[in-house]
Parts: C-alpha cells; sequence; structure tokens
C-alpha cells in the first residue's frame, strides 16, 4: 500500500471521528474553506449555484446532504427537501430536459430505519421521482458501502418499473462491479461510475489505486460498448482520456455518454469539456451535514487536502 493508500484510509476513518468532526465544524475557516465543495446549507445556495452551472453549458446533479437515518422524521425532512429542492429549481426553469436533477441517498431517507426501512426508503423516493417527473428531470439513486449494494440494486429495479430514466451509481472498487456492469448496460439504463468512497474491507474491494484505476477501465470498456447512458464520473486526466477513445471506438454520439465532476474541483477543465462539446455534469451538494462528504471527498484525491489545509494558513 502507498501513501496514497494510506492517506486515503486514515480520511476515511477521520470521516467518522465525531470529535475531529466537532473541532472542524467549530473553526470559522473551515466553513469559508468548505464552500469551494459546498455552495451553502440552504436551498437558496443551491439553486443559484445551479443557476451558474447552466449558465456556464454544464448540467448538474443536486445531493441533500446526510446519510445513516435513524428517524423517521428525519427521513421525511430529507424527502420533503428534495420535493421542495425540484419545485425551486422548476420554477427557475433549470430542470427541463434534465439539465440539473437531483442525486438520492437510500440511507437519508429511511432505509435503516428498524422494521420496514428498505419499505420507507423506497416510498420516500417514489415520491421525489414524481416531483422530479413533474418538474421534467429524473433522479439518480446514490450508492453507499457494499452492505446495502443488493438492496439499493433492488430498489433501483422497483423505481425503474415506474421511472425507467432513474440512474445508478456504480463503484469500481468493488469486485463485483464489472458483473454489475453488465448487467445495467442495457437500452435506456443510465449508469454512472465512480471508483468508491468508503473504506471497505480487503473480502469486498480493491485495496491499491493502480487496482481501483484497471477495475474502472474495465467497467467503463462494459458500459461503451452496451446500449445504456454511461456517466463517467471521474477527475482523472487518464481516465478522462481513455472514456474519450472508448466512446470514439464504440462509435457513440457525444449525447449518449457524459462526464461528471464535483462542485469546485477542476472547474476549467469541467467548462473545457463543456465548450468542445460534451455533456459535463457537476455533482452540487448542499445542507448541513457536510463533514463526511468533505473528508470522502479529500480521500477520493489526496491532492484536496492540501488544498484544504493552504486555505486555513492562508485564512488563519
Amino acid at each position: 500500500m502507498d501513501a496514497s493508500d494510506l492517506l486515503r484510509n486514515s480520511l476515511l476513518q477521520l470521516s467518522k471521528q465525531e470529535k475531529i468532526r466537532d473541532v472542524i465544524e467549530k473553526a470559522p475557516v473551515s466553513r469559508s474553506v468548505v464552500k469551494r465543495f459546498v455552495p451553502g446549507t440552504d436551498r437558496a445556495d443551491v439553486v443559484g449555484a445551479a443557476a451558474e452551472i447552466a449558465a456556464s453549458g454544464r448540467l448538474a446533479t443536486i445531493d441533500y446532504l446526510g446519510e445513516d437515518c435513524l428517524e423517521l422524521a428525519q427521513a421525511e425532512h430529507t424527502r420533503d427537501a428534495y420535493v421542495g429542492l425540484l419545485t425551486g429549481l422548476s420554477d427557475q426553469g433549470l430542470t427541463q430536459g434534465g439539465r440539473v436533477e437531483v442525486s438520492l441517498k437510500l440511507s437519508a431517507l429511511g432505509q435503516a430505519l428498524p422494521g420496514d426501512g428498505d419499505r420507507i426508503a423506497l416510498d420516500h423516493a417514489r415520491e421525489i421521482c414524481t416531483a422530479a417527473e413533474k418538474a421534467g428531470t429524473t433522479v439518480t439513486l446514490d450508492m453507499e458501502d457494499h452492505t446495502t449494494t443488493d438492496r439499493t440494486l433492488e430498489s433501483l429495479r422497483e423505481l425503474r418499473a415506474d421511472f425507467p430514466s432513474v440512474g445508478a451509481v456504480l463503484q469500481a472498487y468493488l469486485y463485483r462491479t464489472e458483473a454489475d456492469c453488465r448487467d445495467l448496460a442495457t437500452a435506456g439504463s443510465r449508469v454512472r461510475l465512480c471508483k468508491g468512497a468508503y473504506k471497505e474491507p480487503e473480502s469486498v474491494a480493491f485495496q491499491a489505486s493502480a487496482d481501483v484505476d484497471k477495475s474502472y477501465v474495465r467497467c467503463l470498456k462494459v458500459l461503451m460498448k452496451g446500449e445504456g447512458y454511461p456517466m463517467v464520473a471521474s477527475h482523472d486526466p487518464r481516465l478522462i482520456e481513455i472514456a474519450g477513445a472508448l466512446a470514439g471506438q464504440a462509435g457513440r454520439d457525444p449525447r449518449s455518454f457524459e462526464y461528471q465532476m464535483l462542485y469546485g474541483i477542476r472547474p476549467e477543465e469541467q467548462r473545457r469539456i463543456a465548450d468542445r462539446g460534451d455533456q459535463m455534469r457537476v455533482y452540487i451538494p448542499y445542507g448541513q451535514e457536510w463533514y463526511g462528504y468533505l473528508m470522502r471527498r479529500m480521500a477520493e484525491r489526496p491532492a484536496n487536502v492540501m488544498f484544504f489545509l493552504r486555505g486555513v494558513a492562508t485564512k488563519g
């Protein structure tokens, strides 16, 4: 395991440390630095960010931050936040044709609630999908740690029965993902391929960055050759170049797939990709629960750690 892999594992551990979280969240400097990655905590903040992204010719997907919900009222609050968000985006003319969509985590909608958690989360997701359809856009179902993969894919199948355009997310660091790509590379299927941002055991996931990259390329080949709509979620210049080459080999039209990057990371490259005629979607998070998100983003790309530390030093 190299130094970058060790740093990644350490950051993933920190994402669960409440004492460290309290220190960072209470530091005034943290919020000013975090705004590069999270535009704000309120709906108005993220609608404004989405409007700016749309004006630059980029697409967007919005995540209301929160996961591991253990109270029904909290799950209902998340559902209502998404429904209200979709209404606000529609009122601003941002949703038609899927220009701005939303991304959902089932754990934030009640999946872990005792008893009927899966059903509760699915019902909440259905309500959000209904609001998205009314707004003229769609939904992508985020993937979480490996213990929920099968349940998330089952919920995806149920949602697609009524809402065929619901997108899936697959994580290249899991051994199973290449097979899942084959299952989902079908006509009308939208699949976001990412590397993965949770700490997973060696029994289910590749541990070395080089092995994850190789898996990503294998999975991407499956998706590009398939009949679905690949969504290439990566900031890695090598993988972006490979994705373009594979799309060309498969004879894909630029509108038959898209690139995705996180809000605040490589914005100049995002604009360059959009300006050359390819589709570029920006993943925009918002809300109070930004700490775990930030730690996972730094774990995915250790260069982000240096950005954060430089920001602290400058602001301090």
